[in-house]
């Protein structure tokens, strides 16, 4: 891969794909995904010490800070820092490296289809793809000169914000949702999509949606995840059936989810609709059930103090929205097939900026 690496912790991918040619139905999905599960439990042993044993952004961390930071924080997506093409202290640092290490290092997924992933029916190399990964190129060019200026870190869901504070990446591009827990542990740019959760459960389920349908049925979500945090309010104010199964089926990943459904290990996986019709799109037993019954935003996260890189991704971000090759041409390339072309979300958000020092 030219100008890029990617963090593996083994090989044998050419094996892979040459033994596992297209998606090959459920069957091969499921394997597909099972090793997408040891990579997800693997891949952050193979970075700094003790990036798993905090869980940071957590559930418990979550229903420790959310009534503080609610109170705090109101309209989440706008709490970022006006646009500005002025190097910082921190775009400086990233521009100081020298020789292989001049580049930008992203915390990204692997395993979300039409996202981040590795296409098994690309040719040669098998590079990473995707709409979030289109966004990380085009940060790299307008910071670095160089689209393919990228070091890719793999990191599951709920090392995403460990890997900001700790330094192990200069950002987040991973389809994370912008919300006031995690303002107050990372920085976030303007929103580059809209989205709201929804619930995916296997064809053949009685599952309606989210609704009394969920009573009694074990509810797959990712540690770490708005998903979950959701769900256990919900479940504390009443608007989710007590009976429902939220703790037992929590997992480090959200693709774990959809491989346990696959198992028969769980009932429905309540997740972001704009990944859940990713996952649908790759397994046609499962489908979404019901309408999405929350708004949410993603945004690039970054840590907290560093302001000249936040202002300049959301400076990238307007000219992003703005281009005929931007924003739009990623749209219609990889999500418009599984959302449509006409669809809530297939027009970037509107930015609004509250934060202007």
């Amino acid at each position: 891969m030219r100008g890029r690496e990617f963090v593996r912790p083994f090989g044998g991918g050419a094996r892979l794909r040459a033994s596992l040619r297209g998606w090959g139905g459920v069957g091969a999905m499921a394997a597909v995904c099972a090793l997408a599960v040891v990579l997800a439990l693997l891949l952050p042993l193979t970075q700094s010490a003790g990036d798993g044993s905090t869980g940071i952004g957590g559930p418990g961390v979550a229903q420790g800070t959310h009534a503080r930071a609610e109170e705090e924080c109101a309209g989440p997506e706008k709490q970022t820092l006006s646009p500005s093409g002025a190097d910082g202290p921190t775009i400086e640092a990233i521009k100081s490296r020298e020789g292989e290490k001049r580049k930008l290092v992203v915390g990204v997924d692997q395993n979300s289809y039409r996202w981040g992933y590795r296409n098994p029916n690309s040719t040669g190399t098998a590079e990473l793809e995707g709409f979030d990964i289109d966004l990380v190129h085009r940060i790299a060019e307008d910071i670095l000169g160089d689209p393919d200026a990228v070091q890719f870190k793999a990191i599951p869901t709920n090392q995403r914000i460990p890997a900001i504070q700790e330094g192990r990446v200069d950002m987040v591009v991973r389809t994370m949702t912008i919300n006031c827990d995690r303002l107050a542990d990372v920085a976030f740019s303007a929103p580059y999509f809209k989205t709201g959760q929804q619930v995916l459960a296997p064809k053949s389920s009685t599952v309606e949606g989210y609704d009394d349908s969920l009573a009694d049925r074990r509810i797959c979500t990712a540690d770490g995840s708005t998903a979950y945090s959701t769900l256990e309010r919900a479940k504390k104010d009443g608007d989710l059936p007590a009976t429902a199964d939220i703790d037992s089926t929590v997992v480090p990943n959200q693709l774990d989810c959809l491989v346990r459904l696959q198992l028969g290990e769980v009932d429905a996986v309540v997740t972001d609709g704009a990944l859940a019709a990713s996952q649908a799109a790759q397994d046609p037993t499962v489908e979404l059930k019901g309408e999405a019954f929350t708004t949410e935003y993603y945004g690039v996260a970054m840590k907290k103090d560093a302001d000249d890189l936040v202002r300049r991704v959301n400076r990238i971000l307007v000219e992003y929205r703005e281009d005929s090759g931007g924003w739009q041409a990623s749209y219609d390339k990889w999500l418009s097939a599984t959302l449509g072309a006409d669809s809530a979300e297939s027009e970037p958000p509107a930015p609004q900026y509250l934060r202007t020092s």
